[in-house]
């Protein structure tokens, strides 16, 4: 019996809503084995991010290079990186470990509004780990910064999707979260553009849902689904987990990727 594999490199939550913590439990709850490589431990929870303490990159080499050589991985994810020798790091050991099924996530600032991946490691992230993305899924604010220039229109976003294919990534998916009105992402694969929409769903508490949604499409591609097929099953997953968001804490609660496990977690 084959075992879907899937990592992710990301930091830890100590509130349990984003993360690796939300990465681990959408890998459970889709059927697929899950394993990590911590770049950063927080002190967080709904309302905000306390302190931060980096891992060496070496020590995140050695995480990777323990569950790949053992285990073994069918995709892999990454999310909070936190430092350009940090990426640096991971680009390599993904080259070298010949992981092809990456989705990166270009976690940037919490929601919060804590900053989560240093200034100077914007360009290295461009330059050494976008090229080696299967799928990228950056939000409005993160393409922003990753273009230096607004990202703030459906017509902006396409212009982004395209722009950001031209650095690397097979499937670039810009998020429309941050939007009124529908629930739009805007997906490019280098040929086609195709836009995936969702009822926009009123409430707060949205805190890991780009985490849950990477983990998605990763969890997906484990599973040996095609991308385009992983990025639209993993919309109609964060849009569940949405739904069943969790109002937890005096701040952003998070979304819930246990939802489909019984009512008792919030599912329908």
């Amino acid at each position: 019996m084959r075992i879907p594999r899937a990592l992710t490199i990301a930091g830890s939550d100590s509130g349990g809503g984003a993360g690796i913590q939300a990465d681990l439990k959408t890998f459970s709850a889709l059927g697929v084995f899950g394993m990590t490589a911590i770049t950063a431990l927080t002190a967080q929870n709904t309302t905000g991010v306390a302190a931060i303490v980096e891992l060496s990159p070496e020590f995140v080499r050695q995480q990777i290079d323990a569950v790949v050589l053992d285990i073994g991985v069918d995709a892999a994810k990454t999310g909070m990186l936190s430092s350009a020798p940090i990426v640096e790091a991971v680009a390599d050991e993904i080259r070298r470990h010949r992981i092809h099924a990456l989705v990166i996530d270009p976690v940037m600032i919490a929601k919060s509004g804590a900053p989560l991946l240093r200034p100077e490691a914007r360009e290295e992230l461009r330059r050494t780990l976008l090229p080696l993305a299967l799928v990228a899924t950056p939000n409005l604010h993160e393409a922003a910064a990753l273009l230096d220039r607004p990202v703030a229109t459906p017509a902006q976003m396409e212009d982004a999707a395209r722009a950001l294919h031209a650095l690397g990534p097979r499937y670039v998916v810009v998020k429309g979260g941050h939007l009124e009105g529908t629930a739009q992402d805007v997906v490019f694969d280098g040929e086609r553009v195709e836009r995936l929409e969702a009822p926009r769903i009123p409430t707060k508490h949205t805190h890991g849902t780009g985490c849950v949604f990477s983990a998605a499409i990763a969890a997906g591609l484990a599973r040996g689904a095609p991308p385009i097929e992983a990025i639209r099953n993993a919309k109609v997953f964060i849009t569940g987990a949405i739904r069943a968001a969790l109002p937890l804490g005096s701040g952003h609660g998070p979304a819930n990727p246990m939802y489909r496990l019984g009512p008792q977690n919030g599912g329908e």
